[in-house]
């Protein structure tokens, strides 16, 4: 095992594996994470449909890898601090919290954003 961590393309095919089985697992558990990735899908499929300018293509996609990527970390973090401190505390109810809320927030910038974005497209205004 020890030699698979020193050949390079090895190292580099087995850190893509880990992070692929993340993102199936967070994919597998999490509901907000497949409504998120959801709602991307619809937001993809309408850009398409609209024919976005690269600009607005690549201010949809940044703010989709925004909020699935906190999704994740919101994730991983209550998954982290449930395994260190399964009882009820309320610093951990803080942080998870927190980190909850960093979703929600980069969740409003990605839906006015959104509207900014295609509202005029949708009116033709």
């Amino acid at each position: 095992m020890s030699s698979d961590f020193k050949d390079p393309n090895k190292k580099k095919k087995i850190g893509f594996r880990f992070a692929w089985n993340g993102i199936k697992e967070v994919c597998s558990s999490e509901r907000n994470f497949r409504i998120h990735l959801l709602v991307a899908l619809l937001v993809i499929t309408a850009a398409f449909m609209f024919g976005l300018s690269k600009g607005e293509w690549v201010t949809i996609l940044l703010i989709i890898c925004m909020v699935l990527s906190l999704e994740m970390v919101n994730t991983a973090m209550e998954r982290l601090l449930d395994f260190y401190h399964p009882e009820q505390n309320p610093i951990i109810g803080s942080i998870k919290d927190i980190t909850a809320g960093a979703v929600l927030v980069a969740s409003i910038g990605a839906v006015i954003i959104g509207m900014i974005i295609f509202l005029p497209k949708l009116f033709l205004i």
